[in-house]
């Protein structure tokens, strides 16, 4: 929204999820989308719901040129996907039709995509089976997570909306039918994904703890200890059993073996693995879960 008012595209009402509790405290926490509508003055809708809320109705009464989607999280209904003059516009973090879905940045991470990028799509009833109007591309780069990668798309998205709105603006926008090959879903990450699998190859762990930072972490339990993996790399170290740690934190995978560089332990703060191991050294034979 932010490039948008620097552009001067007028924004007549932002729609954003209700606040959520968050932190420690699990106090009201605002999005940032409406800590600037605030700020800009500009009227904010939080609907739990937008079948029952009456918020198409509002939208409706602000006659807008276009609706711009960007992580909402909800499927708009068919009447809000008209509530504007051109339709909606969803600002997607991928390359479709590769990764339709919810958790498109993670599950490019967790297949070892070489690339990414965005697609601004105009939305229809499907799950983001829309026209697309622009696309732009980016390598994903080896030490690349989930919070790098959104943050890289993000302004790359609001660039490319920018352009988008010119050329719906001048009538020479020409939104593209997805083609039929290449279609893949991202789904939402369970929490259940998160638990390393020691029977994978290192490759595969490696890439799970890089596409679960910075939320919600790779998870594993060694020693009766459950842990957070914020930090690792493939180990050139000769074959270990799956969940063996040896020199260290390396650790045996199915493939090869991973070696721990930052851990956290429930309730703790993060810390590099001499650190961890200073504090809890592992008996011989050690084995993660």
């Amino acid at each position: 929204m932010a490039r948008l008012l620097a552009a001067g595209h007028e924004v007549v009402l932002a729609l954003t999820q209700p606040d959520r509790p968050a932190g420690r405290g699990l106090r009201p926490s605002s999005s940032p989308v409406k800590r600037l509508a605030a700020a800009s003055g500009i009227e904010v809708l939080q609907p739990e719901s937008l079948q029952r809320s009456g918020a198409v109705e509002r939208v409706r009464a602000a006659r807008p040129d276009v609706l711009v989607v960007a992580a909402y999280g909800r499927i708009l209904p068919p009447p809000m996907l008209s509530a504007g003059g051109h339709g909606a516009l969803n600002i997607h973090a991928s390359l479709l039709p590769r990764w339709r879905g919810a958790a498109p940045i993670q599950r490019a991470l967790l297949a070892g995509d070489l690339e990414t990028g965005i697609s601004i799509m105009q939305m229809d009833a499907g799950l983001d089976t829309g026209p697309v109007l622009k696309q732009a591309r980016t390598p994903i780069q080896a030490e690349d997570d989930a919070g790098s990668l959104h943050d890289r798309l993000a302004a790359i998205g609001a660039e490319l909306i920018v352009e988008a709105l010119g050329d719906v603006a001048s009538g020479s926008a020409v939104p593209e039918p997805q083609p039929q090959l290449g279609v893949t879903y991202a789904r939402k990450i369970e929490k259940p994904e998160t638990r390393l699998d020691w029977t994978r190859p290192a490759e595969e762990l490696e890439r799970a703890v890089r596409a679960f930072r910075p939320s919600p972490g790779a998870s594993t339990r060694v020693d009766g200890a459950e842990l957070k993996i914020w930090g690792a790399r493939v180990a050139d170290r000769p074959r270990l059993p799956p969940g063996e740690v040896a020199d260290g934190l390396i650790v045996g995978c199915g493939e090869g073996a991973l070696e721990i560089l930052e851990l956290q332990r429930a309730g703790g703060r993060r810390i590099s693995a001499p650190e961890f191991l200073r504090g809890h050294p592992l008996p011989a034979g050690a084995r993660f879960e």
